[in-house]
């Protein structure tokens, strides 16, 4: 068996890939979504303005003919040409196991080999911003079949990292022992009879093409890590006692939780109640924290707001934007709620929707501020400055601390007067703090998304989601299709009446229960 650095890299992400990668139906599998191809597309394009570095040769082999490819890498290493792209290293690792590395580049240094008075060592071009330990492992794999290869340790094999094209150093004192420990452990997982247990990650798992398969698995075994805060290493400590279903966990006492690795004193009650949520499938008080927090901007400075428990701590320093959790989610006479597309890649926030809601007048209009391309960034912020100031007392309504961070960003990029932006930041209201503080929902994922659709809000186009936007404004960028803008547009808008969605629903509920 081909035992390759892909498989290793998917092993430290999921135990579970590389098994399916090698033996699971590949019926089960999805076909690439918009998201990887862009990263794909990205990862080329990188790899492309890094190479322009070096003067390379590369060994012409086909796709998969891997003996043909060694023996054509081989030859430019006993030419001794400065740099190899895509070379391919085949290393024994055992009677059935053979090791397949195929570092981006292979850069000659001095040194003593079987080849001459000069070596090689491994290069590693990733799309990521940071040396990951995935990224170091698989450095190291490459350096121990490269050693193997040319009969010479390898001590520092290299990361060029997105933004970081000087390189950085791999200590493989440190990471190839790391290394072998994990490449076991990845082949006694290829070699056993079955995958290894389901466990989501969402994060993790959406872009993986078997996600569909384990998520169906996973329902159907109604699997722990399908509740929100069940993290890996939670879950390790819940079966450690046993705690294996929802009704054994929404039965457990929160004080046996509480000291093991992983929890606390508001994880583990949180993590039963939200059990009992899934249990009795519906919403439930929180009951153990404080009722009512303060939301505060610091009147000097703008900084993210700091949650305080009102009943035991103030700010001294602060006179000014502080809310009870109670005042917040009183209906006010005119609501604004506000949510961002961005372009992660280009720093650029390109969409700023704005969807303003008067009750008394009994109207709404949504206000979408496009910028085209970078440039017109500033002119979209300005705009959407404008408009909030034409309300100045409606609070402004966001799911998750995204938009927030973003308009501190944009205030300093854009040298915004703090007299501008600051009673602007002291309107903001979380709407996704205020709910998990408040409330358990019987939902795997506490994602805009996932809680609209519980309570029955549907987006106008299924597929659209903010991945997917990424996607789409890139290829508005090379294409100039329209049609592109108005779907992201589309999508932007059902995010803020989504926010408006379980805003209401949240104020309901806290009412009732209240009046119950």
């Amino acid at each position: 068996m081909l035992i390759n650095a892909e498989l290793l890299l998917q092993y430290q992400r999921c135990k579970r890939r590389p098994f399916l990668d090698i033996h699971g139906d590949k019926s089960w599998r999805e076909n690439g979504n918009d998201l990887l191809l862009k990263l794909y597309q990205d990862k080329v394009a990188h790899q492309m303005s890094v190479l322009t570095q070096f003067t390379y040769q590369q060994p012409q082999y086909r796709h998969g003919r891997w003996k043909a490819g060694e023996a054509a890498t081989l030859e430019l290493m006993q030419q001794g040409v400065e740099c190899i792209y895509q070379g391919v290293l085949l290393a024994s690792h055992s009677d059935t196991h053979t090791l397949l590395s195929r570092p981006d580049i292979l850069i000659k240094k001095p040194g003593q080999s079987r080849f001459g008075d000069w070596m090689y060592v491994p290069g590693n071009i990733e799309l990521g911003k940071r040396p990951k330990q995935e990224y170091q492992v698989v450095a190291a794999f490459h350096a121990y079949v490269l050693a193997t290869v040319q009969q010479i340790d390898v001590e520092t094999a290299w990361l060029i990292l997105r933004g970081k094209e000087a390189g950085y150093p791999v200590d493989l004192a440190k990471w190839m022992p790391q290394m072998q420990h994990i490449l076991d452990e990845c082949i006694q997982t290829l070699e056993t009879d079955e995958a290894p247990e389901v466990f989501i990650s969402r994060q993790r798992c959406s872009l993986c093409p078997w996600y569909s398969h384990c998520y169906g698995v996973a329902q159907s075994q109604k699997h722990l890590s399908l509740l929100p805060g069940v993290t890996p290493i939670r879950y390790t400590q819940l079966q450690a006692l046993d705690i294996t279903t929802v009704e054994s966990l929404a039965k457990t006492h929160p004080t046996e939780l509480e000291r093991l690795p992983g929890f606390d004193r508001s994880v583990a009650p949180k993590l039963v109640l939200q059990a009992k949520s899934i249990l009795e499938n519906r919403p439930l008080i929180i009951p153990y924290l404080p009722s009512t927090k303060k939301f505060i901007v610091d009147s000097c400075a703008v900084n993210t707001p700091v949650c305080l428990d009102k009943a035991t701590h103030t700010d001294a320093n602060s006179t000014q934007g502080a809310f009870s959790g109670e005042d917040i989610l009183l209906t006010a006479p005119v609501e604004i709620f506000f949510d961002i597309e961005a372009q992660p890649d280009l720093n650029l926030n390109y969409l700023l929707g704005v969807l303003v809601v008067d009750r008394l007048a009994k109207t709404e209009q949504f206000y979408s501020f496009l910028a085209e391309n970078q440039e017109e960034e500033n002119v979209i912020w300005q705009q959407f400055l404008d408009l909030v100031w034409e309300h100045p007392d409606a609070p402004i309504y966001h799911f998750c601390v995204y938009e927030f961070d973003t308009v501190k960003r944009l205030a300093k990029l854009y040298h915004t007067p703090h007299t501008s932006v600051l009673p602007v930041l002291r309107r903001f209201v979380d709407v996704y703090e205020i709910l998990t503080q408040s409330v358990t929902l019987p939902v795997e994922s506490y994602a805009l998304k996932t809680i609209a659709r519980w309570l029955g809000f549907n987006w106008r186009d299924a597929e659209a989601s903010g991945a997917k936007c990424i996607y789409w404004y890139d290829e508005w960028l090379k294409t100039g299709d329209r049609s592109l803008l108005e779907i992201i547009q589309r999508y932007n808008e059902d995010d803020c009446r989504a926010t408006r969605s379980v805003k209401d629903w949240l104020v309901n509920f806290l009412q009732n229960s209240h009046d119950e």
